[in-house]
């Protein structure tokens, strides 16, 4: 199918059939909570930090009311809930922090309909999206890197919120730390950062930039996901 507007009319039929499917198993009262948090995503994501606000959903919400609306959309298999860890070592398990978290869409096709971007920015290289391309590509990259085999994944930030680094990976006895980069620009302060006190430590950026292979990183092409984890 090459016309974008015949496959975003796909995309809303699908959204429409999730929509329904999440009153049919549960409450009335619960199904209305997991649609506020299905409804809150693409706007949690659109914001410079991403981490899940309960507030977001609605004004003054806290964590037991919606713990089990998130869980319902994680076990149905719509949504990827990512853990920040407080510590980069192995086992990555051990410094998980259940209370802070980052929830992404199961497809980015899906985050754009309901985003409700016009399907032809979706394929056009140019600033009409500009402030959401970083949630876009995010959304991108996590949904690649689910498709690996024994890939568990999180995220890292200190405890100021000042420095974040978008993925921390575990796999095959390695932690490797991922940034995301929607454009060309390369520039990381936070990287930076976090990698001069991680010297051990090999990182990975995703961006619209070809192949680099630097001593503490390596630029990886969006395209090149699936493929640069056969190295590790």
């Amino acid at each position: 199918m090459q016309d974008a507007n015949a496959v975003r009319k796909v995309q809303n039929d699908i959204l429409f059939i999730y929509r329904s499917d999440m009153s049919k198993h549960v409450t009335s009262k619960e199904a209305t909570r997991i649609s506020m948090v299905w409804q809150s995503i693409p706007s949690q994501l659109a914001r410079e930090n991403k981490k899940f606000i309960y507030g977001a959903v609605k004004a003054g919400a806290r964590a037991k009311d919606f713990e089990m609306a998130i869980q319902w959309l994680v076990d149905a298999g719509l949504v990827y809930r990512i853990s920040r860890v407080r510590d980069v070592a192995m086992p990555l398990k051990f410094y998980e922090d259940f209370n802070a978290f980052k929830l992404y869409l199961l497809d980015i096709g899906l985050l754009g309909a309901m985003s409700e971007i016009e399907p032809a920015q979706m394929l056009l290289s140019n600033d009409a999206i500009k402030e959401y391309k970083g949630a876009l590509t995010e959304n991108y990259v996590l949904c690649q890197m689910k498709g690996i085999d024994d890939m568990n994944t999180y995220y890292y930030s200190r405890e100021d919120s000042k420095l974040e680094v978008d993925f921390i990976l575990q796999y095959h006895g390695k932690v490797i730390p991922v940034e995301v980069k929607a454009e060309e620009n390369l520039r990381s302060k936070s990287l930076k950062a976090f990698m001069s006190s991680h010297s051990d430590l090999k990182a990975v950026r995703f961006s619209m930039s070809g192949y680099i292979d630097q001593e503490w990183l390596t630029n990886v092409p969006l395209y090149g996901i699936p493929f640069v984890f056969t190295r590790f």
